[in-house]
């Protein structure tokens, strides 16, 4: 395996090279895939990569080249994405004419013409029964596919930049999504707010499952915030934790606030008489976002593997 490409999603497939065609890196090629003829930019694969591809169990099907793309066929490639836009809209302003909740999220035309794609966002099932009939008016001699995918799938394939500046994970590496609710930002010590812990889907980041095992590990031996302590300094509460540094903040019996490693300090049952603040991290607030933070959990419209 020497060359692959990248499809939906910015999957990689290997390709399946004829002996009699000849493909150089970065050129178009005419590849056969489950949805029909598409046209794709061809990658020399790196010799390492290719070996531990070969022993993958779970690596994906090869694609057949049928031809590399003349310069007609670049312009056919042109003409295609055109008509992907204009059929984009010609779809859309049918969804709004049947009044259907469906938001329409990307178009796509295989490049032997014989199968158009729309993809969409929807809150619940719905009857495009009416709006296929008058598809098929508009889009004739084709194969129309409305196909239903979640929030999560939309992003994934829009694709973008997410706050950290770097490729949305959903659409650069991550193929499955994994199911994801506000323990994971509470339990590390995140603030429990929209802006600060979701997405451009809507939902939580997918990057709140990456190091939470980390967090649960480090929070063994770690006092529950409240408790009575007794530190080097003394009798304390424990008023935050730092679970990564392993460091524990007491407010000592004087008023001050101290930080102590967790080892250097027990757990004793006695009434210290100190009042803390519970940190705004470890609560739920939505004071200055009107939307409920339950709503950011996964639900069944988050994903649905239909791309």
């Amino acid at each position: 395996m020497k060359y692959a490409v990248k499809y939906l999603k910015n999957t990689f497939y290997p390709l399946e090279v004829p002996d009699t065609i000849h493909i150089e890196d970065g050129q178009m090629v005419l590849v056969r895939t489950e949805k029909g003829e598409e046209a794709l930019k061809a990658f020399i694969v790196n010799s390492e990569i290719a070996k531990l591809w070969e022993k993958s169990n779970n690596k994906p099907e090869a694609f057949k080249v049928i031809r590399t793309l003349s310069q007609r066929d670049l312009q056919t490639l042109e003409e295609i994405k055109k008509e992907e836009v204009t059929s984009f809209f010609k779809c859309q302003a049918l969804v709004q004419q049947h009044n259907l909740s469906m938001n329409l999220v990307q178009c796509r035309i295989t490049f032997d013409r014989r199968k158009i794609t729309f993809y969409y966002t929807a809150p619940e099932r719905v009857d495009f029964r009416g709006l296929l009939k008058d598809l098929t008016q508009v889009f004739t001699r084709v194969r129309i596919d409305l196909r239903h995918i979640g929030v999560r799938d939309e992003t994934s394939i829009l694709e973008g930049t997410g706050v950290c500046g770097r490729p949305f994970c959903c659409s650069s590496f991550l193929r499955k999504f994994a199911t994801i609710n506000v323990k994971l930002a509470k339990d590390q010590g995140m603030p429990i707010a929209p802006g600060k812990i979701s997405g451009t889907c809507g939902r939580l980041l997918c990057c709140l499952t990456y190091e939470y095992s980390n967090y649960i590990e480090a929070a063994k031996g770690m006092p529950p915030v409240g408790s009575s302590v007794m530190t080097p300094d003394g009798l304390g509460k424990v008023c935050y934790l730092q679970f990564l540094s392993g460091k524990v903040a007491v407010k000592m019996e004087d008023g001050k606030t101290k930080e102590f490693p967790k080892s250097d300090i027990e757990m004793v049952d006695a009434d210290v008489n100190v009042e803390i603040d519970v940190p705004v991290l470890n609560t739920y607030t939505d004071d200055n976002d009107n939307i409920d933070i339950r709503q950011l959990e996964d639900d069944k419209n988050s994903s649905t593997g239909n791309v």
